[in-house]
C-alpha cells in the first residue's frame, strides 16, 4: 500500500465510488460477497487498492495543510513542485496552540517577542503526494489556506 487504508466510517461515506471502482473490474454485488466471504484478502486488496486511489486524488488536489501543536504551527502551501511553509513558534510555556485560548493569544501577540515566525520552501519534484501523506499522518490537517494566506498578507502587505 502506498498511503493508509481507509477507515470503515470513510469507506462507508465512499460506498457510491466503491461500487462504481468495483464495476470496472467487473465484480457486480454478488461476486463482491462471494470475495468477501471466502477470499478475504482478496476483499482486502481490493480496499487497499480503492484506498490509494482515492488518496492519490485527494492527495494532487490539495493547495494547504495547517498542523498545530502545543507550542508550534506549521502552515503549508503546496504547489505542484514546491511547498512553502510557515511556522510559528512561542517561546512561552502556558501557550497551547490547540487551544482557542492559545489561536486567541497569537491573535494579539504575533509580533511580540514571544513569537518566532520562520518561512521555509521545499521543492519536491518528485513524489510530491508522497510528501503530502507524510505531513497529513504526523497530524496535518488539509485546509483552504485561510491562515497561510492571512500570515502572508501580515507579513508582505
Amino acid at each position: 500500500m502506498k498511503y493508509a487504508r481507509l477507515t470503515k466510517e470513510q469507506l462507508e461515506e465512499l460506498h457510491p465510488e466503491f461500487i462504481n471502482f468495483l464495476a470496472t473490474q467487473s465484480i457486480d454485488k454478488i461476486e463482491w460477497d462471494d470475495i468477501k466471504k471466502n477470499r478475504p484478502h482478496v476483499a482486502e486488496q481490493e480496499i487497499d487498492v480503492f484506498s490509494d486511489l482515492i488518496w492519490e486524488k485527494a492527495l494532487t488536489n490539495v493547495t494547504h495543510i495547517d498542523h498545530f501543536s502545543k507550542n508550534y504551527i506549521f502552515l503549508f502551501k503546496c504547489l505542484p513542485e514546491v511547498v512553502y511553509s510557515f511556522v510559528i513558534k512561542t517561546n512561552n510555556p502556558e501557550i497551547d496552540f490547540v487551544s482557542a485560548d492559545g489561536i486567541n493569544w497569537l491573535s494579539e501577540n504575533l509580533f511580540s517577542d514571544d513569537v518566532e515566525i520562520t518561512r521555509g520552501r521545499k521543492d519536491i519534484a518528485t513524489n510530491r503526494n508522497e510528501s503530502l501523506f507524510e505531513i497529513i499522518k504526523q497530524g496535518g490537517i488539509i485546509s483552504k489556506g485561510e491562515l497561510f494566506t492571512k500570515l502572508e498578507s501580515l507579513i508582505n502587505p
